[in-house]
């Protein structure tokens, strides 16, 4: 007969998913003890009678109210009875490996070409329910463990699921890589994917015994490295790398151009913008010195309007100017005649001299009449002076009918009907605008009115204006 035992637990190996104790003679004050990661089940003559959790228990009726049938109880409570516990590991059991028994045949699908490829992994296991895997699998035997060395136990889950897992992942991997569309040699990338999709048709396996899978991990597919297809389908896939590869890089060569053109464009149209703004700036610029110089032009006129205005309020006319250049002329005359006896002079010279003065004063006449005439309103003389002309010895400016110099009283020769002198070079020109010996203008421009002003007159012989 077995020892009697006082108390019943198990701290052995964890890997183990259940084990049997080796005492079955009980009394009814054995004690039993179940850990926090396990769960024990209680038979009797072969009946399982409860299932026990975490805690400390008395082999009595109180505990186990179907054990009364079975015991006569005497007095101390020492008669010994037959019965049997199993412990039942609810950890869960890591990297348990699984491999298919052989080489599954796989039908390329770009290129036709059949392939023998292999596969394996790992998985996590736990017991969902213990009583289950006890009557369904384990029966009478000591235990059971995933490997087959635990306990000298005669069976493991691993040789007892080896079939259904190979099964399945033997059906299912070809086709879910076909299902997901990827070539067989990037098969490495797509490990969770076809992991997730080999689970789901292993879990069902599982549970019909008790047990639940919370993970399943496919870590290698096995690849034929030496079937000279498999190397000509990788050569093809190099090809076709290289050529993905340089269409990537040649959109990337577009997106920089494109990207480039842009900035170019933006860089002419900040340009083109900036250059509008300065052309704006220079328009206006432009349009402010127009008004400036129009301003300084209307004060200038204002300005000889104001002159002869004051010269008018004096009591200044042109009769007044003419009896003035007159009288200036006459002293002249004078003045010659008296100085003519020390250098030789003839009395006749010194009257043509002041002939000549007078004469000057009467061409001077009308362009003082002009301008008085221009301020009161009153219509020009009816002649207006001819352009002054320059005498050809001392260079004075005299008038276009002088004959005479009056400061040296040299001979005036008459210019041609169709010529003029020079205003400023003296020397005899065509009638235009321009001097062809200097190229000095022959007559000036009233910035009032327009009209032709001769050269060297300060007021314009229509308006007044003065020059």
């Amino acid at each position: 007969m077995a020892r009697i035992a006082d108390i019943i637990k198990y701290e052995g190996d964890n890997s183990t998913f259940i084990w049997k104790h080796p005492c079955e003679d009980f009394n009814a004050l054995t004690q039993l003890i179940v850990h926090e990661s396990q769960e024990a089940v209680f038979f009797m003559n072969g009946e399982a009678l409860d299932v026990f959790r975490a805690g400390r228990y008395t082999l009595e009726t109180q505990n186990i109210p179907k054990i009364g049938k079975y015991l006569n109880r005497t007095t101390g409570g020492e008669t010994p009875f037959h019965c049997e516990v199993y412990f039942i590991n609810q950890t869960v059991q890591m990297d348990l490996k699984w491999g298919t028994d052989s080489k599954v045949r796989y039908l390329e699908p770009e290129y036709g070409v059949p392939l023998d490829i292999g596969a394996s992994g790992s998985l996590n296991l736990k017991v969902s329910d213990g009583l289950r895997l006890l009557i369904k699998l384990v029966g009478t035997m000591n235990g059971i463990a995933w490997g087959e060395n635990g306990e000298n136990f005669t069976k493991s889950l691993q040789s007892a699921f080896r079939p259904m897992i190979s099964t399945a992942v033997k059906s299912n991997l070809t086709a879910a890589i076909k299902e997901s569309g990827f070539n067989i040699l990037e098969v490495d990338e797509h490990l969770d994917e076809l992991s997730a999709v080999l689970k789901a048709k292993v879990m069902p396996g599982f549970e019909e015994y008790g047990l639940t899978v919370p993970n399943f991990y496919l870590t290698t597919v096995v690849l034929p490295e030496d079937d000279p297809n498999f190397k000509r389908i990788r050569e093809l896939h190099t090809v076709s790398l290289q050529t993905r590869m340089a269409a990537a890089e040649a959109q990337v060569r577009t997106a920089q151009a494109l990207a480039q053109a842009q900035i170019n464009a933006a860089q002419r149209e900040a340009e083109l913008e900036k250059q509008t703004t300065q052309t704006e700036v220079a328009k206006r610029e432009a349009e402010r010195q127009i008004i400036a110089a129009q301003a300084e032009a209307e004060a200038t006129r204002q300005a000889g309007f104001a002159e002869a205005q004051v010269m008018q309020a004096q009591g200044i006319t042109k009769k007044d100017y003419v009896q003035a250049e007159v009288q200036k002329a006459y002293a002249e005359g004078i003045g010659s005649m008296g100085s003519g006896g020390s250098g030789g002079g003839s009395t006749m010279s010194d009257i043509v001299g002041l002939g000549v003065g007078l004469q000057a004063a009467q061409a001077m006449s009308g362009q003082i009449g002009g301008i008085f005439g221009g301020m009161t309103g009153s219509q020009p003389a009816a002649q207006t002076a001819a352009p002054g002309v320059k005498c050809p010895k001392c260079g004075a400016d005299l008038p276009a009918n002088a004959k005479f110099c009056l400061q040296c009283g040299e001979k005036i020769a008459a210019p041609a009907s169709d010529t003029i002198t020079c205003p400023k070079c003296g020397e005899s020109t065509p009638k235009g605008k321009f001097c062809i010996a200097c190229g000095a203008p022959l007559n000036n421009k009233c910035p009032n009115c327009g009209a032709d002003v001769p050269a060297g007159g300060k007021f314009c012989l229509e308006c007044g204006t003065k020059i």
